[in-house]
């Protein structure tokens, strides 16, 4: 029932299906096989929440009156139906147990019939032919209609098809070697001694400095090398992640940071750490700033078990700089702009389900807002940066056109990033997830 309680938990609670699955399934004393399925089951149902729901909804009379716990089991059970092709009378003989642990009365009667009705439904889904019929072809991929419209229009349908397909796959595991505790050979040992593989990654024609991929993430498990984390020796973070942290630092190493959307600290590690590697050393006056109190907390906390150094770190509305932080000036300012994050449904499936087309704009608005209010902050000389894990053209191209175009971002140019004027990695089956980022170079004043 482990996979139940989390796809309960983050309906409830409006949260993150990984951070629910490390409290419920990663503590939990099942065997390894156990929480792997767990897992598989809980991401599946929460990734295909909406597409779930229609089918159980063409199996209802009256879709209104059925109980959310009811459904939450419904979801799971049509989950392995449809996208796991499980045996019918095995997944409806599940789905109905599930129901009557906590309900065992009428409800689980209107399961096991719905969940026949779904048997026999599962022969005509997608309910269309996915070739001609936009609506089938999301179904198939579990997506919203009007995402993937919109990738289909932005990508082309080869590649938003790739696309859907990889979001929906087990993202790898990769985790970066903290370069202001031990160099990449000490980690590379410890794998070595406790006999279990990682490999260098490399993403396009890049490679990544300190970024090892972990083939099986069981391995994290091994004490020796659950140890590595708990020393803030290793940092779980995607590959395209620490692949931005290690290219948008400007040449020369800047006195001073301001990391904007600074969450949980996982970029603040990463940009101390790719500093140690390019600079020789931390730099000495880092800021952040980040609306949530309790990241903010979280981000201390992190910082001390990472080694990272972190001067100041403010919890506030980063649209408002020049309340919070009147006059003060940064020789780089790094933008991690909060977005629709398009790039990461791996790892968030949750999103797909609580973004709407009608939100993108809103992001937009917050995230040229961010980049204007940080422009007034940046040293003459010196560096802005900005990131998103998203693909949308608004967010990303769109939003660096809109701010070169306003005032604020007159006295800037677009800087090179390896050779281009932005970084951008692709989500694609096995690889990375999809990240973009740009520098722009504040005029020297004359």
């Amino acid at each position: 029932m482990a996979a139940l309680d989390v796809v309960r938990t983050v309906r409830e609670r409006n949260a993150f299906a990984q951070d629910v699955i490390a409290q419920v399934i990663d503590k939990s004393t099942m065997s390894v096989e156990d929480r792997a399925f767990a897992t598989l089951l809980a991401l599946g149902t929460v990734s295909a929440r909406g597409t779930l729901d229609e089918i159980i909804d063409r199996a209802l009379d009256t879709p209104e009156d059925i109980f959310r716990e009811t459904r939450d089991a419904l979801q799971i059970s049509t989950y392995e139906l449809i996208f796991l092709g499980k045996e019918a009378h095995a997944a409806v003989d599940q789905g109905v147990e599930m129901v009557k642990s906590f309900s065992p009365g009428p409800a689980a009667r209107v399961a096991n019939a719905v969940l026949h009705k779904i048997v026999r439904l599962r022969i005509d889904f997608p309910f269309g032919n996915p070739a001609t019929d936009l609506d089938a072809l999301a179904r198939t991929q579990a997506f919203p209609t009007w995402m993937a419209k919109k990738l289909m229009e932005e990508m082309g349908p080869q590649a938003a098809i790739e696309f859907m397909r990889a979001s929906n796959e087990q993202a790898p595991l990769y985790v970066a070697v903290n370069a202001c505790k031990v160099d990449d050979d000490h980690v590379l040992k410890a794998f070595e001694r406790a006999e279990e593989e990682v490999q260098p990654v490399a993403l396009g024609d890049m490679n990544v400095q300190g970024c090892l991929r972990v083939p099986e993430s069981r391995a994290l498990l091994v004490p020796a090398l659950a140890r590595q984390l708990d020393q803030g020796k290793i940092l779980v973070s995607d590959a395209a992640a620490q692949m931005v942290a290690a290219n948008v630092l400007p040449d020369e190493k800047p006195e001073s940071v301001l990391e904007i959307g600074a969450g949980r600290a996982t970029k603040t590690i990463l940009l101390q750490s790719n500093a140690c590697r390019k600079y020789g050393s931390q730099i000495e006056e880092y800021v952040t700033i980040d609306n949530h109190a309790y990241k903010t907390r979280l981000l201390e906390k992190r910082a001390e078990q990472y080694g990272v150094v972190v001067t100041e770190a403010f919890t506030g509305n980063a649209l408002e700089l020049d309340n919070i932080m009147p006059d003060r000036m940064f020789s780089f300012i790094f933008v991690d702009a909060p977005c629709s994050g398009m790039g990461t449904l791996r790892r968030h499936p949750e999103i797909r389900w609580r973004t709407s087309e009608e939100d993108l704009a809103g992001f937009v608005e917050t995230q040229l807002g961010m980049l204007k209010a940080a422009a007034g902050h940046v040293a003459p000389g010196g560096a802005l940066a900005y990131s998103t894990c998203t693909v949308t053209r608004e967010e990303n191209a769109g939003v660096v056109k809109a701010f070169l175009e306003s005032e604020e971002g007159a006295g800037f140019t677009l800087d090179q990033l390896c050779g281009r004027n932005c970084l951008a990695t692709r989500l694609a089956p096995g690889s990375s997830d999809a990240h973009f980022a740009v520098r722009f170079v504040r005029k020297p004043q004359e």
